[in-house]
């Protein structure tokens, strides 16, 4: 059982012979371990004896009692205080009120007095210790099932169940970032027809190395990885995640666990609330890329791979696709609505938008790494694609994250 540590601080010994005199302690299960006639040889017993309950006498030697407390309650918050005072000195003893001491003792002090303060401060130490265990209990086993909660938490949040008020509870409770997320990506799956998935044992298993490998492939970021309803697996991410991570998340899932995917990812806006719009675009978009024909969407993953070529062309990506030009070049243009030239130009700008605000390389070679031969020509076509300049650009999108 508990026992609680007590400490008399008075510079009158009857006074403290009175008060460790008066009552048995065991009774409140306390034990006085130390006495002190100055508050400075107080306050190094106190935190000595790392104290449950100080007595104070307001007017001592070296420090005073008032000192004391306020020292006290900075190293020890936890401690009750009782202020021990003659009635001459009753005015001062309300400035220590403000101290949130829990009661006083008048001099000489009563025994029953005495009693009723301690009892009044036992009741508050146990209810203090129920709600300890009770919080330990609470993290213990919010610790022991983080990651089911996280899953249960992503899946209400992405489905627009959760009002802001809740969302930044959850965060709070499960160890978790209450910045808003930087995107959410959604990431569709298939078995290859010869490997079919014969058990649900053997589909739950897999879902569960899509998830462990997932969140290795994003690294050390804050993020949360969880499968839907659909058993697509869903990230909602605080650090940014490039496309080109996304295509290293399709090609490394090919490569260890046999399956093909499809990763789709959408930035977050307008509040934590946006998670779920973005959720919502990420399957818009999976639904559009259903529609495509295998050609148009073989042929966008080869640009989206290869975009860093500057002598990519309809020809090549044709070529490698084993069909004529003008036949791919009418596909994109039908199923996408617009030309070969410019997907390559979109897909191009998207990722020199990206290097701008991710890295502080220069122009020029930004302009390299997207697959252009010199810097004019694509801080010409980025004004075109973006309606302002690459140095414009970045600097617009960084004043607008620092006022933010």
């Amino acid at each position: 059982m508990m026992v609680w540590k007590v400490l008399i601080a008075d510079d009158e010994a009857i006074i403290r012979e009175g008060i460790r005199e008066s009552i048995d302690w065991n009774e409140f299960n306390m034990e006085v371990v130390a006495e002190a006639e100055d508050g400075e040889e107080a306050l190094e017993l106190a935190l000595r004896h790392r104290v449950d309950v100080l007595f104070v006498d307001l007017s001592m030697p070296i420090m005073d009692g008032l000192t004391l407390m306020k020292y006290a309650r900075e190293k020890l918050p936890n401690c009750h205080m009782i202020v021990i005072t003659g009635y001459d000195e009753f005015s001062y003893a309300q400035e220590a009120i403000r101290l949130q001491v829990d009661d006083y003792l008048l001099k000489p002090t009563d025994p029953q007095r005495l009693r009723e303060v301690v009892a009044k401060v036992k009741e508050k130490l146990e209810q203090e210790q129920k709600e300890k265990q009770y919080r330990e209990l609470l993290t213990n086993q919010v610790q022991k099932h983080i990651h089911v909660l996280r899953q249960q938490f992503g899946m209400e949040w992405v489905a627009g169940r959760l009002t802001e008020e809740d969302i930044m509870g959850q965060l709070s409770l499960l160890g978790l970032s209450r910045s808003c997320p930087a995107q959410v990506v959604v990431i569709q799956w298939f078995s290859f027809k010869n490997q079919p998935i014969v058990s649900d044992r053997d589909r739950q298993l897999l879902l569960f190395a899509i998830e462990k490998a997932v969140s290795e492939l994003l690294g050390d970021g804050e993020k949360i990885v969880f499968r839907d309803s659909n058993e697509f697996i869903v990230v909602i991410s605080w650090k940014p995640i490039s496309e080109e991570q996304c295509r290293q998340m399709e090609t490394a899932l090919k490569q260890h666990l046999h399956i093909r995917a499809s990763v789709y990812i959408e930035t977050v806006e307008g509040g934590m609330v946006g998670v779920a719009t973005a959720y919502e675009k990420c399957k818009e978009q999976m639904v559009e890329e259903s529609r495509l024909s295998p050609i148009v969407r073989r042929a966008r993953q080869y640009i989206q791979k290869h975009f860093s070529q500057s002598d990519l062309t309809l020809e090549s990506v044709a070529e490698f696709l084993n069909v004529s030009p003008v036949y791919l070049s009418r596909m994109i243009k039908q199923e996408l609505g617009i030309s070969f030239i410019h997907l390559l130009t979109k897909i191009r700008m998207e990722k020199a938008a990206e290097l701008l605000l991710s890295t502080e390389l220069p122009i020029h070679e930004i302009a390299e790494r997207v697959g252009y031969d010199t810097q004019h020509y694509f801080s010409t076509a980025f004004k075109k694609a973006m309606g302002v300049s690459p140095n414009q650009y970045r600097r617009t999108r960084m004043i607008s994250e620092y006022t933010d």
